[in-house]
């Protein structure tokens, strides 16, 4: 795409995008990586947002804060183009240890989060496929926790796993209407929860270690490079791509490497 002066445009100039959780971690990478490429960005976080954004405070296991907030991006930006259901909080523990209000916290937030922020965008997405932008996106946060078996991981990896179905009957419900909608899989990404994590750890140096170790890639991921991936899927240029579940786990979810 080029301007009428010839020179490169953006792949996302015109558009605006919302990332919810975006006040750190992925979140908040997704929020630079979509700016940097042209989109007008809202914030949606209960803590306070850094950047160039338009930050919006959002519960999402909230009804009335979701919709307030998605009207707050359409009043303030003028249409919403994008969305990204990012907001996410993470689990440890087999089925023994964590009890049925924990189950309904994890999965409130992850999966019907994700849900209830995508109901409250879709009138929005609808008039920006139809009738404004011509473009309408969403991207899902999923994990390598819903397609492969962690151990410690029961809870957050049924939430996962929903959400990546719910990606599919998205996809399915919405492909008509012009909305396209997909889903990342990182594997162990170097954010502030993972961090958390591993300062409780009795050895932090040693589960690091573990954690990287059981990528083929021998490293964490980055938050860049799963803002990356947001990016593509979210972008004009991918108009085919809907359903789809892009992995960004340092081979994790499909390769089987001997022993070094």
């Amino acid at each position: 795409m080029s301007t009428g002066a010839g020179e490169p445009r953006a792949e996302f100039d015109g558009l605006v995008a919302a990332v919810t959780g975006g006040a750190s971690g992925i979140g908040l990478a997704t929020a630079h990586e979509l700016s940097a490429r042209g989109a007008r960005v809202a914030v949606l976080d209960l803590a306070e947002t850094r950047g160039p954004f338009l930050g919006i405070r959002c519960d999402v296991t909230d009804d009335d804060s979701v919709r307030t907030a998605v009207a707050a991006v359409v009043d303030r930006l003028g249409a919403l183009d994008v969305l990204v259901n990012n907001a996410g909080i993470g689990a440890q523990g087999t089925v023994e240890d964590n009890e049925s209000a924990e189950w309904h916290r994890v999965l409130d937030v992850n999966v019907v989060g994700p849900a209830r922020v995508s109901a409250a965008a879709l009138p929005a997405l609808r008039r920006a496929a139809a009738t404004g932008s011509g473009h309408a996106a969403i991207v899902n946060m999923c994990s390598i926790a819903a397609t492969a078996g962690l151990p410690q991981r029961a809870l957050y990896s049924a939430s996962k796993g929903a959400v990546l179905a719910l990606t599919r009957a998205m996809a399915a419900d919405h492909i008509r209407e012009g909305i396209r909608v997909t889903c990342v899989n990182p594997g162990t990404v170097d954010t502030p929860w993972v961090g958390r994590l591993l300062a409780t750890a009795e050895d932090p140096d040693a589960e690091r270690a573990a954690l990287a170790s059981r990528q083929p890639t021998g490293r964490l991921v980055s938050t860049a490079e799963v803002a990356h991936a947001v990016a593509y899927l979210a972008s004009p240029r991918s108009g085919a791509t809907t359903g789809t579940d892009l992995a960004v786990d340092g081979g994790m979810h499909g390769l089987r490497l001997r022993p070094a």
